[in-house]
């Protein structure tokens, strides 16, 4: 369960304050997929670096599960992040001299998994996410838009993570790719029981996820 409660984050621009993102509260159970839509500056990129502990929130809580994550000091917010996020971006930050099967295994590496699981893992995940056989030993430049961006998804779930945060996913992706990475998503989210969230503009795609979530200027106009 990903739980915001009163969500507030001010930047400083000069001699103003700007609030970024404006008393924002919602809730996500575990096995959801949900889509936060919202106009560029409408607070979405914010949420999403506040949701993954890459920036600390002026005030309000964060809850993962029943881990409040606004109180957790620096080193444990490094652990946090490597155990219980997993990230999917846009341009699908691959390693690129790495192979598919070699992309899924690195998070596995730093979380000091044994190799022969993190083979057996990487290998299972791959297939789950319609990588088979030889494109598991492909390196990125070898692999399609689409592709990669399936390698990106199994490489997020590499650490069963207890929440997924997908910027943009779909971006650099065509119409039909980008509904079949979203279909992957919808069935990982209840597979994985994984609380998957994802920002996008693209409003046919979000309105098919669990809960769709509308930001403006900062603050939640719809449920």
């Amino acid at each position: 369960m990903l739980q915001i409660k009163e969500l507030k984050k001010v930047f400083k621009s000069g001699d103003t304050n700007v609030l970024a993102v404006d008393d924002v509260s919602f809730s996500v159970s575990d096995g959801q997929f949900a889509s936060i839509i919202g106009k560029s500056g409408s607070g979405k990129s914010t949420l999403l670096s506040l949701l993954g502990a890459l920036d600390k929130p002026t005030s309000g809580h964060i809850m993962v599960g029943d881990k409040d994550i606004t109180k957790l000091h620096d080193r444990a917010l490094i652990k946090y992040r490597g155990r219980k996020i997993g990230y999917v971006f846009q341009s699908y930050n691959l390693v690129p001299n790495l192979t598919a099967l070699e992309n899924v295994m690195l998070p596995m590496e730093f979380a000091k998994v044994p190799k022969k699981q993190r083979i057996e893992r990487a290998g299972k995940l791959l297939d789950q996410v319609g990588l088979k056989d030889d494109k598991q030993k492909r390196k990125p430049g070898r692999l399609s838009g689409g592709e990669q961006q399936r390698v990106a998804i199994a490489r997020a779930l590499a650490n069963k993570p207890q929440l997924i945060l997908a910027d943009e996913p779909t971006g650099n992706l065509d119409s039909q790719t980008g509904k079949m990475i979203f279909d992957l998503l919808h069935d990982l989210a209840k597979t994985e029981n994984t609380t998957i969230l994802t920002v996008t503009h693209d409003l046919s795609i979000a309105g098919k996820t669990d809960v769709t979530f509308i930001l403006s200027d900062g603050k939640l106009v719809k449920r």
